[in-house]
């Protein structure tokens, strides 16, 4: 075990005694239900094609570029978020957030298409992935107790993001007209709004003390009590890290498979039945998978904390691995089938991502636990191209050799199923890091001794 030769700076104020952990949630949520907007990009789509004279392509070029931006810039920023703190963090994300917005206005009032992508797709995009992760790390060290459920939290506003930006977008493109002028009037009501309301959480953040009062008892506390963690570096040499990708990427493409191509699908499902779905239907459908992505954030990264992360996703992956070959061998026998088990895939996928960030602070400590979750991200950039590039790509080979309805997902469904079981592999060879990884953080206080018979209870518990 090493120590490391320079101290990371801390950026932001630490909390003052008495002040209450309950209040870091919100902050950290008044972030991620800003950012999580870009769920509701396809709002504008229809508004930009007409207004701007764009193909379907182009509309969705700023969305692409923000989410390949995300992951880049949770990435290689995440370092640059554990040593300067998440108030400078959620500053960073507020400005470029905030900025592209007001970029894309004044590219919509003048016309000029590639500053929306610019502003949009490429400033916008690194706010997205520097808000995400942001307050991963305070979150779980102001939570040591329940860090799923903390992380959940947060990590819901971004799934429920676009509950609110979809109908309040639709609202002011329906107001300010779809035409350029009006695009332009949205973009800029949205950066100066998302600017105020997300500087409620630069404003409430705050870093823990060493020692905190427990609400509960009353009595003195420690709030980082792993006395050891792994730098980000170290962690990209380890299995642990891979076995972790592989995992989150399996079950974010699974998921988002079903998402990217829900209503079609259904429409599709049940086009030859006695009951064919309608338009109104299958968007009613995609709002129940949003609830359940939501709600999966919160009810299952919770439930980790219960039941501990290794079967948390053994859950994720394996009973989701079996809602698939249910919708493939009997979804167009019964749609409530169909929908029950496209719900709870949804919910995993939520799940997985609220649930990474406790994983990664199990097996690596608090130490630059955003820097490491910033670089696991990356597995959401392939998984966000691999599942719909397999639904999709199957989907229209199958329409072109001649197939309809459920036959058009068939394969593509069996392919998830596989990819879901290489991910449950890949969790079941996760195991503790070894400690030759581990470094003494500077700020980090020594845990209580823990009597023999519970070191052996969680170490088992890890593998």
């Amino acid at each position: 075990m090493t120590t490391p030769s320079t101290p990371a700076r801390r950026g932001g104020p630490v909390a003052p005694p008495g002040w209450s952990r309950w209040l870091v949630p919100p902050a950290a949520l008044s972030i991620h239900l800003s950012i999580g907007q870009a769920y509701a990009w396809s709002v504008f789509k229809p508004a930009l094609e007409s207004g701007l004279d764009l193909t379907g392509t182009q509309s969705a070029l700023p969305f692409q570029l923000a989410i390949v931006m995300l992951g880049l810039s949770a990435a290689f920023g995440g370092t640059l978020v554990e040593r300067n703190g998440p108030r400078w963090a959620m500053t960073v994300s507020l400005l470029c957030f905030s900025s592209g917005f007001l970029i894309s206005a004044l590219g919509a009032a003048t016309s000029q298409y590639w500053l929306i992508v610019f502003g949009y797709g490429f400033v916008g995009g690194i706010g997205l992935g520097i808000g995400y992760i942001s307050p991963v790390s305070t979150l779980m060290k102001w939570f040591p107790d329940r860090p799923g459920m903390a992380t959940g939290i947060a990590i819901m506003g971004f799934g429920g993001g676009a509950l609110i930006a979809s109908p309040w977008s639709a609202a002011m493109l329906d107001s300010f007209g779809s035409d350029s002028r009006g695009i332009a009037l949205a973009f800029l009501v949205h950066g100066l709004a998302y600017a105020v309301f997300m500087s409620l959480g630069v404003l409430l953040i705050r870093t823990p003390a060493a020692r905190v009062k427990d609400e509960e008892s009353g009595e003195s506390a420690r709030v980082p009590v792993t006395g050891h963690g792994v730098s980000a570096r170290s962690a990209l040499r380890t299995p642990q890290f891979w076995c972790l990708w592989v995992v989150l990427c399996m079950n974010v493409t699974a998921g988002i498979g079903i998402l990217e191509k829900a209503a079609p699908m259904i429409s599709d499902f049940f086009a030859e039945t006695d009951t064919p779905v309608s338009v109104a239907a299958a968007a009613g459908f995609v709002a129940l998978l949003s609830a359940a992505n939501m709600a999966g954030r919160i009810g299952w990264s919770s439930t980790s904390d219960l039941i501990g992360r290794k079967n948390i996703y053994r859950v994720y992956l394996g009973v989701g691995a079996v809602m698939y070959l249910l919708i493939s061998q009997f979804g167009d026998a019964s749609k409530p089938l169909f929908i029950l088990c496209a719900l709870v895939l949804l919910s995993f996928y939520g799940g997985g991502f609220a649930t990474i960030p406790a994983y990664l602070k199990d097996l690596f400590g608090t130490y630059q636990v955003g820097a490491i979750h910033g670089r696991l991200l990356t597995a959401w950039s392939i998984a966000g191209v691999l599942g719909p590039l397999i639904v999709n790509q199957i989907a229209d080979r199958q329409a072109a050799a001649g197939h309809s309805g459920p036959e058009l997902y068939g394969l593509s469904l069996t392919v998830m199923t596989g990819l879901l079981v290489v991910g449950f592999i890949a969790n079941e060879l996760v195991r503790p890091v070894h400690p030759r990884h581990h470094v003494t953080p500077p700020d980090a206080v020594p845990a209580a001794p823990v009597p023999a018979q519970k070191e052996a209870a969680a170490h088992d518990d890890a593998r």
